[in-house]
């Protein structure tokens, strides 16, 4: 079980599928529960009583589920972009969005370049 002690809520975008996948998870995993859902009100983008958002946990862990819309679908991330942006991040004291774009970019992130950026072990 994760401690109590979280600073970050993992929030997951979805179409119109919140209830659905929050419900899901829950039945999942242990000592997890939905804790609320907040629907749009009649001056929302969305019809008016239909879900907006869900805050629910998992094993202990919070989360918010949102009917966002399609606006923002979900794409194949590439593992390799994604890993050279994150060892990159995982060497920074302090984030620096030029470095990430450059690693992202596949632009060699050493460590005498996050050093200058304040990001010395």
């Amino acid at each position: 079980m994760l401690t109590s002690d979280q600073r970050i809520t993992p929030n997951l975008w979805l179409d119109d599928q919140a209830e659905e996948a929050a419900r899901f998870y829950v039945s999942i995993f242990k000592d997890s529960e939905i804790l609320t859902i907040s629907r749009y009100g009649s001056g929302g983008p969305r019809p008016e009583g239909s879900v907006m958002t869900v805050a629910f946990t998992l094993e202990g862990q919070s989360f918010t589920a949102l009917n966002g819309g399609p606006q923002f679908p979900f794409t194949d991330a590439d593992p390799a972009k994604a890993q050279r942006t994150f060892q990159a991040m995982l060497q920074m004291k302090k984030l620096d969005i030029a470095a990430l774009k450059r690693a992202h970019d596949g632009a060699e992130a050493t460590s005498a370049a996050a050093a200058a950026a304040g990001g010395e072990r």
